[in-house]
């Protein structure tokens, strides 16, 4: 059965909220959080301040749907990562490749990525579901470590992610939609440490801490998934 079309009331709410955000999107890019403000955006779009808040309550409300946009286009750079990664290729190769695209979409998209991995928003607080969003970044990882074999460095992280993953059953299972039984622990270890990892380096480079430095970002981001990927003894 065919879907039904949008109403020209539906398709001109999405078309004005979708303009909504471009403007706040502009905004975040030349100024950060501090410059999204809706009094300046509804004069840009052609609103009263009130006709503004039929499309977005609040400022919160705004940011909220920036960031799961931000999330969900980071985990879709992961998502086509992984699946243009040739068959067979190691634990080691996909690690790498993952880390290199959610570099690239972070230098391209800077404002955004720091909406979501930079400092926190003052006064902000983020709904439960930007959780599932931030895993749905993590899931491509996962693999990587399904056959890993980690050094004494890091088997205390992967004892407490073991001791988490018993305990919460919900994070056990979208484990295991990603990697066997019983390398629950392993897996989540290691997706976590890649995440301190590539943020870490990341997050420094793109908020401009690396200028005047004599190395590349993706030179440092190699190395420090090299080290990880040693960590956990992946070929």
């Amino acid at each position: 059965m065919a879907g039904s079309a949008q109403s020209p009331r539906a398709r001109y709410r999405e078309q004005t909220r979708a303009e909504i955000k471009d403007i706040a999107l502009r905004q975040l890019a030349e100024g950060g959080t501090g410059a999204v403000a809706l009094t300046r955006i509804a004069k840009e779009v052609g609103l009263s301040g009130p006709a503004l808040y039929r499309y977005f309550d609040s400022r919160d409300a705004l940011l909220t749907d920036l960031i799961r946009d931000a999330y969900a286009d980071l985990a879709g750079a992961a998502t086509a990562a992984a699946g243009a990664l040739p068959e067979g290729t190691s634990p080691r190769a996909r690690l790498q490749a993952l880390g290199a695209a959610c570099r690239e979409w972070a230098v391209a998209e800077p404002h955004r990525y720091l909406l979501i991995q930079g400092t926190p928003v003052p006064g902000y607080t983020a709904p439960a579901d930007t959780l599932d969003s931030a895993r749905a970044v993590l899931g491509p990882f996962l693999p990587a470590f399904a056959q890993a074999e980690p050094t004494a460095s890091v088997r205390p992280v992967v004892a407490q992610m073991t001791e988490w993953a018993a305990r919460d059953t919900a994070v056990a299972g979208w484990a295991r939609t990603r990697v066997p039984a019983g390398a629950e622990g392993v897996a989540l270890a290691g997706a976590v440490l890649g995440w301190t990892h590539m943020h870490g380096a990341v997050g420094l480079e793109v908020s401009g801490q690396f200028e005047g430095m004599g190395h590349d970002g993706a030179t440092l981001l190699t190395a420090q998934i090299g080290l990880l990927a040693d960590a956990f003894g992946l070929a």
